[in-house]
């Protein structure tokens, strides 16, 4: 297939070296061709040499941020208000969290939530985040810092339990109303 292949690229560049004629036909137009016109007076054309370009070295491929090591910024990157020994109790699936940064955030920089090993909400430059409406049971919360829309560190994930009440619980219900008796 190699060969195949070489051959036909070869046969390509082939009209590329090939000799152009110069003449004036019968309507004294100028006409540059690769054959010599019958009965016409030609003559060759020297070109100059073609440009070369070297081959350049192929460059690495642009690496996923999730997937290498991120340069260090900020020496302290961490979420804290998150309770890791009990169940977050949120009725609602709505609480907040509080970033550890030193240094201060960089005016360049922001801040996004990563819930789940997913980007969560928006990118802001506050250290205090809200989660809204998160179903219960047991996620990972981390928090990414941004240059533009470039992941340059990352905290490392926090496991928590969310907690919140079943509101179709029988034991939640309202007391039935009471009906009117009919008077005798």
């Amino acid at each position: 297939m190699r060969p195949l292949l070489a051959g036909l690229l070869l046969a390509l560049a082939l009209p590329a070296t090939a000799q152009i004629y110069k003449y004036t036909d019968a309507n004294g137009n100028t006409v540059f061709t690769n054959q010599p016109p019958d009965g016409a007076a030609s003559e060759k054309v020297e070109l100059p040499p073609t440009n070369a370009i070297q081959a350049q070295p192929p460059s690495a491929p642009a690496s996923d941020p999730a997937s290498t090591e991120l340069e260090a910024i900020y020496q302290v990157l961490e979420l804290i208000d998150i309770p890791d020994a009990e169940a977050l109790r949120a009725n609602n699936g709505t609480f907040s969290v509080s970033v550890r940064l030193e240094p201060r955030l960089q005016p360049s920089h922001s801040l996004r939530l990563r819930l789940d090993g997913q980007p969560y909400g928006q990118a802001v430059n506050v250290p205090r985040l809200q989660v809204v409406n998160v179903d219960r049971g047991e996620h990972s919360l981390a928090v990414d810092v941004l240059a533009g829309t470039k992941v340059v560190q990352r905290s490392a994930p926090v496991s928590f339990t969310v907690q919140r009440v079943n509101t179709s619980s029988p034991a939640l219900r309202p007391p039935p109303a009471p009906t009117p008796r009919p008077s005798n």
